[in-house]
């Protein structure tokens, strides 16, 4: 019997990256546990950017705390590394390629996947300088669905780039990557986003105390925990029609504890939550998202054709200004440019009972919210196979 492994790499520089290594990961899964002459596989993900080195790992927290504090400086963050390319010098490879080195001799990995844009460039100078880049396919897994994306993402030495969409593509192809090694699929999202929720409208919302009949807003934090929700919160006490709000705090205990304060005082029926997996059944029973721009959790909410209203009172981060754009020119979002803009955006919409069955845009991938088995399926295929292999045997560990 074949046996293969696979490592996928990402950071938890937000939520994003590591939900795409999970999509990816279940994917893969699903597509051997159906297959009846597919090899042994047996898929690690490991967050090798912060694991790396004490400095790298400072960048990470560093990121997490301006998404959480300072919104608008990530802007500066994200204009250093572009000027000096920490994920593309020598200095930074001397201090990295220990614990890379380290990753691929343990694992042997047949396939490297990254999903983050600041661990290409030196996964792909490890490679050569094992002596593994002749073996072991490397492939980039792009989660900017924009023109604004981190050139980082651009890796001439990875056998396969996968772009969302048109937008990005034409930027790698701009930064020097191949048009013929630029499949473009769609985004990397959760399979279970396509599906029927686990848990129903009725059920979901009946557990957490509210009506099922009711309005829904989700307030999101996003995965680091914003605390500039707290004034669309506030601002959403003004409308007039029966609303009820389920407000996601992401992994920040201060802002939960603050917003469990703020509903205390509100007239609105209001739930607080954590960090929570079930993220998928959430976006089912709501009717309106509220977030910021970032690549996967807007691309999840169209997979469950769920509205969403975009906080633009801070500029957008470069990598997702472009998400903006294209989400508010298809008609999917609405921008917020001051708090009593959400007032109005949850005045003008009504409750949307078939809304799941509803076709989406095509243009830009829009409509590709299963993209993420054509992304598997593609990068399976980059597996040596032998006539012989007819047993299946599918193993993931990691996260």
């Amino acid at each position: 019997m074949d046996y293969y492994r696979i490592l996928i790499t990402y950071s938890e520089t937000g939520g994003g990256h590591r939900c795409a290594a999970e999509a990816i990961k279940t994917a893969i899964d699903e597509i051997v546990q159906s297959t009846a002459d597919a090899p042994n596989i047996e898929v690690f993900a490991e967050a090798i950017v912060e694991n790396s080195n004490l400095l790298n790992r400072s960048f990470v927290e560093l990121y997490n705390y301006l998404l959480r504090y300072h919104q608008a400086w990530v802007k500066y963050y994200i204009g250093w590394i572009e000027m000096f390319k920490p994920n593309d010098n020598w200095l930074g490879y001397r201090l990295c390629c220990v614990a890379v080195k380290a990753s691929l001799q343990r694992i042997e990995p047949a396939i490297v996947i990254s999903v983050h844009p600041m661990v290409n460039h030196y996964t792909a100078r490890a490679l050569k300088d094992m002596g593994m880049a002749e073996t072991t396919r490397f492939v980039i897994v792009v989660t900017d669905p924009n023109a604004n994306l981190w050139s980082g993402w651009a890796c001439s030495d990875a056998d396969l780039t996968f772009a969302p969409n048109d937008l990005a593509r034409d930027r790698l192809i701009e930064l020097g990557v191949e048009s013929s090694r630029i499949p473009t699929l769609g985004m990397p999202i959760e399979p279970e986003f396509t599906r029927r929720a686990k848990v129903g409208r009725h059920e979901l919302l009946f557990e957490l105390k509210l009506d099922p009949e009711r309005f829904t807003i989700l307030l999101s934090a996003g995965w680091a925990g914003s605390e500039a929700i707290r004034d669309i919160y506030q601002a959403l006490q003004q409308v007039k029609k029966p609303i009820q709000v389920i407000i996601l705090c992401g992994h920040n205990d201060k802002l939960f504890a603050i917003m469990n304060e703020e509903k205390e005082g509100s007239v609105l029926p209001t739930v607080v939550l954590a960090f929570t997996e079930s993220l998928s059944s959430l976006m089912s029973a709501g009717d309106l998202l509220v977030t910021k721009g970032g690549g996967l959790t807007t691309f999840e909410a169209i997979a469950r054709r769920l509205p969403m209203a975009l906080d633009l009172r801070t500029e957008a981060m470069p990598q997702e200004s472009g998400t903006v754009k294209m989400l508010i020119e298809a008609q999917l979002a609405k921008p917020i440019h001051e708090p009593r803009d959400i007032v109005d955006i949850v005045e003008s919409l009504e409750r949307v009972y078939d809304r799941e069955a509803r076709a989406l845009p095509t243009a830009h991938n829009l409509d590709c919210v299963d993209a993420i088995y054509d992304i598997a399926e593609t990068i399976l295929d980059l597996l040596p196979r032998k006539p012989e292999s007819n047993v299946l045997v599918s193993n993931i560990v990691g996260v």
